[in-house]
């Protein structure tokens, strides 16, 4: 990790990543979507939603109620095999935000980024520095990890301050309850406040000359699972079953797992052991019931776009910062490296660019930044770590990677590589190199019920994916180069 306030330049030298344009402006640039007919570069809307896992009807999920979301979808490509950089907020925003893995950053927890490297240049900052009015509400950074980030979230991105949100009269709950279905408007809970707040940006900045990137970030489906009554009331909790795998994988490797320490601080959560199914229904049901929530309001922004007349020139990116594990292996909560924590949606919709569709194409946010740097015909800042999607775009079936990176740190640093088919994970401590390992077969076991990293059988497999591990995990700095 890097010393506190060492410059982006010197660590990314140090580290011996590339630093031969980091200057803005500078960098390859793929040849995107040509705009010469539009009046200006394209807008970014970019929707963040906090704690969302691909439970989507775009991801296949035929219990969800997600029209808006499915209908962005439609127009635009799904990465179905998209994976966050750290399963926990702060580490993955900044990830996503700089296109750097969490060990570059320094975000490894809750740590102010700029404090660790002041100069690190984030994707609305370039944009930015390229033209752009850029405007922000909601969660975008984790506030945790920018300085004064409840107010101004990260200053130098945002050509227009951060907007925060009106708290008065909003709902609050009496009781710190896991689960709630309030009797209230969506004009009394916190999101449809985000929401309100991103279309008076974006009425205000659609007007401009310049092209705009607006940025509004949703809390739900994070804990608390309160959404109003409405919302619930749309699903049957009869129609909802649990998990049906609640055990540790066969072979199961120690720094893997944890006592849903996020879920235990809720009333009527036991501090220890198993969840009743009841509760488990109920929890299911909540989170359900915040995803279409979260979808009215997502509908609310893509109806304004279209109000607006600015919806033909937008480029909509939603994505959701990483998974959550709703009762499988008796997880609840992220904080693993398996598939349900890692795993996270990424929609990118840009009118007149590419074919539509579905993608199984291993991809991660770190490509966030380099794939709008192409489509806004932007210069890509040399130092980004991500690939830029538009061929996948382009062709669904092609890839821009042979697999991608989730870090996660419980007592050793966990490194899984996801493939097309496989999740392998190297635990690494210092000075002790690899003390375990994980191997998953997605095709044969969906699950994870057995760890196969020992089985002879796959011994060669291993080694190939540890080879291919080193190769795709740049800034991974505790990895060795042989993989011994």
């Amino acid at each position: 990790m890097i010393d506190k306030k060492e410059s982006r330049r010197d660590f990314l030298k140090k580290s011996g990543l590339t630093t031969a344009a980091l200057a803005v402006g500078a960098g390859f640039q793929f040849p995107g979507r040509s705009y010469a007919n539009s009046p200006k570069p394209p807008n970014i809307l970019f929707i963040a939603i906090d704690d969302l896992k691909p439970i989507l009807g775009c991801y296949g999920d035929r219990r969800v109620i997600s029209p808006n979301i499915d209908a962005i979808s439609a127009g635009g490509t799904t990465f179905l095999n998209n994976h966050c950089q750290y399963p926990v907020c702060g580490p993955s925003r900044a990830s996503l935000m700089t296109s750097l893995m969490p060990e570059v950053t320094g975000v490894i927890g809750f740590k102010q980024m700029r404090a660790i490297i002041p100069d690190v240049l984030t994707l609305p900052q370039h944009f930015r520095n390229n033209g752009y009015e850029t405007a922000a509400t909601g969660k975008i950074n984790d506030p945790r990890c920018v300085e004064g980030g409840r107010t101004k979230d990260d200053e130098p991105s945002w050509s227009i301050p951060y907007r925060t949100i009106a708290y008065d009269g909003m709902y609050k709950q009496e009781v710190k309850l896991a689960c709630e279905a309030p009797s209230i408007d969506d004009s009394e809970h916190e999101d449809s406040r985000i929401c309100d707040e991103g279309l008076k940006l974006m009425r205000q900045i659609a007007k401009a000359d310049k092209p705009f990137f607006l940025a509004v970030g949703f809390k739900k489906p994070h804990l608390p699972f309160l959404a109003p009554k409405k919302y619930w009331d749309r699903y049957k909790r009869e129609d909802f079953k649990i998990h049906p795998f609640q055990q540790k994988s066969k072979n199961a490797v120690e720094y893997t797992w944890h006592n849903s320490e996020e879920m235990r601080g809720y009333a009527g959560i036991p501090d220890e052991g198993d969840i009743s199914t009841d509760k488990q229904l109920e929890l299911i049901h909540g989170y359900y019931a915040c995803v279409t929530f979260i979808d009215s309001q997502v509908g609310r922004l893509t109806a304004e776009l279209k109000r607006l007349k600015v919806s033909d020139n937008t480029i909509i990116v939603l994505w959701g910062d990483h998974g959550w594990h709703l009762g499988d292996h008796n997880l609840w909560g992220k904080h693993t490296n398996l598939e349900q924590a890692a795993r996270s949606p990424l929609i990118i919709a840009a009118p007149d660019f590419g074919k539509p569709g579905k993608t199984n194409s291993p991809t991660g946010f770190l490509d966030i930044f380099p794939t709008l740097c192409d489509l806004a015909d932007l210069p890509t800042p040399e130092e980004l770590q991500g690939k830029s999607l538009t061929p996948i775009m382009k062709n669904p079936k092609t890839s821009v990677r042979k697999g991608i990176v989730t870090l996660f740190r419980r007592g050793a640093i966990g490194y899984a590589y996801r493939n097309k088919r496989y999740r392998y994970i190297e635990w690494v401590k210092n000075n002790e190199g690899t003390v375990a390992r994980e191997l998953y077969d997605y095709e044969t076991d969906p699950l994870e019920t057995v760890n196969l990293a020992g089985d002879e059988r796959y011994r060669s497999l291993v080694k190939d994916l540890a080879k291919d591990l080193r190769q795709e995990g740049i800034g991974c700095l505790l990895l060795d180069t042989e993989g011994n």
